[in-house]
C-alpha cells in the first residue's frame, strides 16, 4: 500500500500527462505525506481553464474545504511562454470526506473552449480494471493517446466517450 499523489501536466507535444506514483510526484517537488491510504481506482473531474485555475481552487476550496495543493508550469520547466510560466500545470484539492477536484491552466498553444473545459480521471493500480474501462470507453470513441507505457513508469492513455467525454486513463507503474 502507497499514498498517492498526483501531477499533471501538458508535455511538449500538447498531450495532457497525469503522474499518479508517489515517488515521481516527491521527486518534482509535490508533498508526500507519510500516512498510507488504499486506493484501487479513483475516479474525478478534471477542470481546465485559461489564466483562471489559481482563482477557481482556491474558490473551490473555500466551498468544500479541504487542502488545495499544486504546482506551476515554470516549476516543472514546462514549454509555455514567459507570461504563462507561473499558471498552474496542475492543482488538486482533497476534502476530508473524500473529495478530489484536479484543476489546470490550459496554455495558449493549446485548444479551449469554455463549457467543454472538463474531463474525468480514472487512476490506481488495477491494470486489469483501469484497461476494461479504457477499451470500453474507447468503443465508439476516439483514443486520443495509446493508453501504453509512460515516460515517469506508469501506463496512460486518453479516449474521448462516443458523448463527446474526455477521459484520461492512469495505471500506475510497478513500485
Amino acid at each position: 500500500m502507497r499514498r498517492l499523489t498526483s501531477v499533471h501536466h501538458n508535455d511538449v507535444y500538447g498531450v495532457h500527462i497525469l503522474c499518479y506514483r508517489a515517488d515521481v510526484a516527491v521527486r518534482h517537488g509535490l508533498r508526500h505525506e507519510p500516512e498510507e491510504a488504499v486506493v484501487s481506482t479513483i475516479l474525478n473531474p478534471y477542470i481546465n481553464f485559461r489564466g483562471q485555475a489559481k482563482e477557481a481552487g482556491e474558490f473551490y476550496r473555500s466551498v468544500f474545504g479541504g487542502e488545495l495543493i499544486g504546482n506551476t508550469f515554470a516549476e516543472f520547466q514546462m514549454p509555455v511562454g514567459p507570461d504563462e510560466a507561473d499558471l498552474i500545470m496542475h492543482s488538486q484539492l482533497t476534502t476530508p470526506g473524500g473529495l478530489t477536484l484536479m484543476i489546470s491552466d490550459v496554455p495558449s498553444h493549446m485548444d479551449f473552449t469554455s463549457g467543454t473545459n472538463i474531463s474525468i480521471s480514472l487512476s490506481g493500480d488495477d491494470e486489469t480494471e483501469l484497461r476494461g474501462y479504457f477499451d470500453k470507453l474507447a468503443e465508439g470513441g476516439t483514443v486520443t493517446v495509446p493508453l501504453e507505457q509512460a515516460p515517469w513508469g506508469d501506463s496512460f492513455g486518453q479516449v474521448t466517450d462516443r458523448f463527446g467525454i474526455g477521459w484520461l486513463v492512469n495505471i500506475a507503474g510497478p513500485k
